[in-house]
Formats: C-alpha cells, structure tokens, sequence
C-alpha cells in the first residue's frame, strides 16, 4: 500500500459516520467543576504537606 493510497483510505474513512457518543445527563461544567475542586483540593494538600520549605 502506497502513501497515498493509505492517506486516502484514512481520510475516507475518517470523514464517513458523524458517529457522537455524547450522554445527556454528563454536565461537561459539572466535570470541570468537579475536576477544579479536585485539583484545588490537591494543591492545598500538597502545601499542607510542604511547609519546611
């Protein structure tokens, strides 16, 4: 298989099928709340930890 020829059967198959796996009841603000909270959460354990420094 030539460069090509696999270059075009990748974007062939890349642009077939607008296939969306999306859940209604996952809030993309929610994660990234949740995630900030957890990461805030971290940075304040990781100063409690560090205070020799």
């Amino acid at each position: 298989m030539s460069l090509t020829s696999a270059h075009s059967a990748l974007v062939t198959l890349a642009s077939e099928g607008e296939h969306v796996d999306t859940h209604p009841s996952i809030s993309p603000f929610l994660t990234g709340g949740a995630a900030f909270v957890i990461l805030l959460l971290l940075l304040w354990v990781t100063t409690r930890f560090n205070r020799d420094r």
